[in-house]
């Protein structure tokens, strides 16, 4: 299993909510009046932050449950691009010899039970009808994305049944909405809701980027979810997207698609966060079974990116127990020299870090300020320059431009809106007699 570490830096972001508790305010919530709110869930696809109505993913739910072919994010997301024409870095020989050319693929995944604990980072699928939990932030919650999230009270967490102090991810998918959710450090409450260092919400069926500088589940910013080898895609055929993988030891500077660093050398050649290495093209596969060529061939289309500190050339991927562990040990056979690293620019470090506007928000405003307990209530608001927005309490994660309500008690709603600049808040207060 890897070992991870994050990053203790300064953060450069706006003060979320640290605490985000779903029913607060009472009540239950849709958005784009596509469904009728029951018993603290919305039908319509819209629960657990709302997507456009009728937006599906055409995921199978449940716990490792296969996409069916779905791929998060667009074709020209940087998860989904081929690269395998992409230059070579000029430092790539230096890079990986600093990493160490003998050292071998590992993978972080697997079939069973390692040390009382399932291999790799477990996900799991909901519908629509997930109810909502409130997420408390334990250390990162300036950098995260507030609640309310659809996290099952028994969620799968990385190192189940026995987590220990890890990394603890939790990752959520939403059929309904297409939204995923990712935890770090995350410890279920009694009361349905979750502690978590941080958190992060992506939208898959867009190029979200998350501020520059801001950490998400992962040390590097990035989605957790996408990087993951699953055996669902390897019976397939393919995997369409790169994967991610850790080092021990890398630099405070990041290049696109990660935000953020988590630097534990000051060494020039230890690579930034984001950094993708691909295997190269002349590798024979061809001694290697059917499943690990699927996996070699992915990494020599898209590479696998640079995500956290953890151990050397591990590669990230999902439980399962249709994993062949003695094949999947043949990856060691692999070694850092058989890689190279794609040309890496812009890299950005403390120095160059982009500065722009965060999101305008025009207008948030609730159509009735004083109502009934229970009564609909729609929210409506304006914003320019977003790449995603929140709502909290209730809410979550939503697009469009309106949503209902129904408070059963006094309740300030705030609009998160955030770009890669950062993030612009504004709230608006329904009060209930």
């Amino acid at each position: 299993m890897s070992f991870s570490r994050k990053s203790g830096l300064p953060i450069l972001g706006l003060l979320l909510c640290a605490l985000a508790f779903s029913g607060c305010g009472g009540g239950t919530a849709t958005q784009g009046n596509s469904g009728t709110g029951n018993g603290g869930t919305s039908s319509g696809g819209n629960n657990g932050g709302s997507g456009t109505p009728n937006t599906s993913c055409a995921m199978s739910a449940g716990q490792g449950a296969s996409l069916n072919g779905f791929r998060p994010f667009p074709a020209d997301s940087l998860w989904n691009t081929d690269i395998s024409g992409a230059p070579v870095d000029a430092n790539s020989d230096a890079i990986i010899s600093f990493i160490g050319p003998s050292i071998g693929l590992h993978p972080d995944f697997g079939a069973g039970q390692y040390q009382g604990s399932n291999i790799g980072i477990p996900y799991v699928v909901v519908a629509g009808s997930q109810a909502l939990a409130g997420v408390n932030f334990t250390a990162y919650g300036d950098e995260s994305d507030p609640g309310p999230m659809p996290i099952p009270a028994n969620g799968p967490i990385e190192g189940d049944p026995t987590p220990g102090t890890g990394d603890r991810h939790v990752l959520v998918l939403n059929n309904s909405n297409c939204f995923l959710y990712e935890l770090f450090s995350a410890y279920p409450n009694t009361n349905g809701s979750w502690n978590a260092g941080s958190a992060a919400v992506w939208d898959l069926l867009s190029n979200e980027q998350r501020p520059w500088t801001w950490t998400s589940a992962d040390a590097a910013g990035l989605p957790i979810f996408p990087g993951l080898a699953r055996y669902d895609e390897v019976a397939a055929g393919q995997i369409q997207h790169a994967l991610r993988f850790t080092l021990p030891q890398s630099r405070n500077a990041f290049t696109p698609p990660a935000s953020h660093w988590a630097g534990n050398s000051t060494n020039s050649l230890a690579p930034p966060m984001g950094m993708r290495i691909r295997l190269k093209a002349d590798f024979d596969v061809s001694s290697f079974s059917a499943n690990l060529q699927v996996i070699l061939n992915a990494l020599k289309k898209y590479g696998m990116i640079l995500a956290d500190n953890g151990s050397a050339m591990y590669i990230s991927g999902a439980p399962d127990d249709r994993w062949d562990n003695n094949d999947l040990h043949n990856l060691g056979q692999v070694t850092a020299s058989s890689f190279e690293v794609v040309q890496m620019n812009p890299v950005y470090t403390a120095s160059n870090v982009p500065q722009g506007a965060a999101p305008d928000i025009v207008s948030f405003s609730a159509d009735s300020t004083t109502v009934a307990a229970g009564s609909s209530v729609n929210l409506s608001w304006n914003v320019t320059g977003a790449a995603y927005q929140i709502i909290s309490p209730q809410l979550g994660a939503v697009r469009g431009s309106s949503a209902k309500v129904f408070p059963a008690q006094t309740t300030t709603y705030t609009l998160y809106a955030t770009n890669q600049y950062g993030r612009s808040t504004a709230a608006a207060t329904v009060n209930v007699q």
